[in-house]
């Protein structure tokens, strides 16, 4: 069964890039969200949870570390796993994104390959 996606970064531009880039990946959602902030995903979260969220972690407002805690503490969303997707490489960083809730991490630039990697685990 097809899953949902809530694609979330604050560049409308990148998020389509990332939707293309899924998409090359061979990977199929029976639905797909976008968010352009921490705050719009979580809005968005309550009315309809998603299966798997792709988030950045450089946003304006909310973070995507401090969306990843806020998600974590929604019933609604125990089971929805989240991948980072970023510029951020530091081990630091993505050691504390995976141990406050993320299920995976994605640098950019990235490849259709390292989305089939990251994601198929998820879809089934």
């Amino acid at each position: 069964m097809a899953k949902s996606l809530m694609i979330v970064d604050d560049s409308a531009t990148m998020r389509k890039i990332i939707m293309r880039t899924v998409r090359m990946s061979g990977l199929e959602f029976s639905r797909t969200e976008e968010a352009g902030n921490g705050n719009e995903a979580l809005e968005k979260l309550n009315a309809e949870p998603v299966e798997i969220m792709l988030c950045d972690i450089n946003m304006p407002e909310m973070s995507g570390s401090e969306l990843v805690k806020k998600v974590r503490e929604l019933p609604s969303c125990d089971d929805t796993k989240i991948v980072m997707v970023s510029t951020e490489s530091s081990q630091e960083i993505i050691d504390d994104l995976l141990a406050n809730g993320a299920n995976g991490y994605i640098t950019k630039p990235f490849t259709p390959e390292k989305f089939q990697e990251k994601l198929a685990p998820f879809m089934n």
